[in-house]
């Protein structure tokens, strides 16, 4: 598919249709809050859901979502596509996400650029790939795939790794760069996975994000992460999605949307689950600093000069 869509533009959604997303923030759908999200109808910008988690044909899952459906724009989130692995996609379940897709038609959908198959088994992970011309032929041929099935863009989310490979061609911001190019797909742009990566990498954040191509992104994502060591002593980082945003990728994300302003962002909370209130917290805190991005890229400005 090579720009086939222009669906989802970065100024999608600026009505309050929920078919659209605004430039806001929004949070994961979880089943502890369905219940105080039907009572209260929360003034949040959008609700995300992991596509696995609802690829049965019925049942209070759906009722729930169905119900929140009415209310609010959706953003649907993939982790079982396998979109980096060397081997076909699994039909099947590209099949169950089309359905899922035409039964609630959500404003974004996303997948990861990694792997978590091999062969006829299916791992409970998101493994890096090496960034090879090898690697990006089948990249692309799946995203190719992806999208000629559901008859829309798909947005493919830079990974958070913990090993490299050697034989790379590319830099990770290089390739995910190519695939957009090559594919037409936009992307979501994981701050948390950014300061994960580069911490676990040695890479340089700030020059991580000069590299990478906002033009295509439609999506921000936020979240907590672990702190442990590797046997080395040196720091390493979990993508944990387990507590709330540190001011580290707080500050990485007051770079990007000052940089380039106001993109739809995600709060994702997976683990340990928070109260409604402080999950809340953290998107009004994300909407704060979009509302504020015009003063941000005059700072950034001034920096800069």
């Amino acid at each position: 598919m090579r720009e086939r869509s222009n669906s989802l533009r970065r100024d999608a959604g600026t009505g309050s249709s929920p078919d659209t997303l605004r430039a806001r923030a929004g949070v994961g759908l979880k089943p502890a809050h369905y219940q105080r999200i039907l009572e209260s109808r929360p003034d949040v910008g959008f609700f995300e859901v992991h596509a696995e988690n609802y690829m049965g044909e019925g049942g209070p899952p759906h009722r729930y979502l169905s119900e929140i459906r009415c209310h609010y724009a959706l953003s649907l989130h993939g982790v079982g596509l396998s979109i980096g692995a060397a081997r076909p996609l699994d039909r099947e379940h590209l099949l169950r996400l089309a359905a899922l897709v035409r039964r609630y038609q959500p404003a974004l959908v996303s997948e990861h650029l990694a792997w978590s198959s091999h062969g006829a088994t299916f791992l409970n992970d998101l493994l890096p790939v090496p960034y090879t011309a090898e690697t990006l032929g089948l990249v692309c041929g799946h995203i190719d795939q992806v999208q000629e099935t559901l008859g829309r863009q798909l947005l493919l989310e830079n990974p958070s790794t913990y090993v490299a490979f050697a034989e790379s061609d590319w830099s990770e911001t290089g390739f995910i760069a190519e695939v957009a190019r090559r594919c037409g797909c936009a992307l979501l742009l994981d701050v948390n996975n950014v300061h994960v990566s580069c911490t676990n990498q040695g890479w340089d954040p700030q020059r991580y994000l000069d590299e990478f191509p906002l033009s295509p992104v439609r999506e921000i994502h936020l979240a907590g992460h672990a702190s442990d060591a590797d046997a080395a002593d040196r720091p390493l980082l979990i993508d944990s999605h387990d507590r709330e945003v540190c001011d580290t990728v707080w500050g990485l994300y007051a770079r990007v949307i000052g940089d380039f302003g106001p993109i739809p962002t995600l709060i994702e909370w997976d683990q340990c689950l928070p109260a409604w209130e402080t999950l809340h917290g953290q998107a009004l805190r994300a909407e704060a600093l979009m509302n504020d991005s015009a003063s941000i890229r005059e700072r950034v400005r001034a920096t800069a000069g």
